[in-house]
């Protein structure tokens, strides 16, 4: 069922960037609501969780998240959080990209080997996470409306990448979850940090996005607290 969730939420994310992939403002607004979401769950749930294992040193693997996110983006070069208009004009996203946005997927999906919940908060805000950047993959592959196999392969692995790393996850060592957890802790710290501070531009307050940044916090602690009963 979890495996389910997660390639619907880029498939469905994919659509809805196929056919409204023109509204950038509206991928942007996603992004930010995202972001508060992302964060929320960084901090009500991921942290707990991993500080919770006893490894004092638990808090370099976050570190180490932050880092390899960074590595990715050189890879992506930003793709997944919304610097897609600078790419090349050809209907096929680089090979690099493609690489950087599957690992990226991947290594989001191992610590889903043991949840046995169904929209558990951690699943929650990869479902949100993936809804935006797929609005982006969707927008890019499609913005000619065309229908190619190449762009649907793209779609298929990256809907795919989450799933087996879930899968992958089932062969891991159970001590070793939450070190897996850490780093992608720290990969939802730094992707969500840099939506933030890139919307508001020239240091002025944004009103609107700031109130996205809220109803993703919010959106993010009500899923919390219907977790927990």
């Amino acid at each position: 069922m979890i495996a389910i969730l997660l390639i619907l939420s880029v498939l469905i994310g994919v659509m809805f960037g196929k056919f409204f992939g023109n509204r950038q403002k509206f991928a942007k607004n996603l992004l930010i609501l995202s972001a508060g979401f992302l964060i929320t769950v960084c901090l009500n749930e991921i942290f707990p969780m991993i500080y919770h294992s006893g490894d004092s040193h638990i808090g370099m693997w976050v570190i180490g998240g932050v880092l390899l996110q960074m590595l990715l983006e050189n890879m992506t070069k930003g793709f997944e959080h919304g610097h897609f208009h600078h790419h090349s004009e050809k209907d096929i996203l680089p090979l690099a990209l493609i690489i950087g946005m599957f690992i990226h997927a991947f290594i989001e999906g191992i610590p889903l080997a043991d949840e046995t919940e169904v929209f558990s908060s951690y699943l929650q805000g990869i479902l949100v996470h993936n809804l935006p950047i797929s609005f982006i993959l969707g927008a890019f592959l499609f913005r000619n409306k065309k229908f190619s196999a190449s762009s649907w392969l793209i779609i298929i692995l990256f809907a795919l990448a989450s799933p087996f790393g879930m899968l992958a996850g089932n062969y891991m060592d159970l001590s070793y979850q939450p070190y897996a957890l850490a780093l992608v802790g720290g990969i939802f710290l730094h992707i969500s940090s840099v939506i933030i501070f890139e919307s508001n531009k020239n240091h002025n307050i944004d009103w609107g996005k700031i109130g996205l940044v809220v109803l993703g916090i919010a959106a993010a602690m009500v899923a919390h607290l219907f977790h927990q009963h």
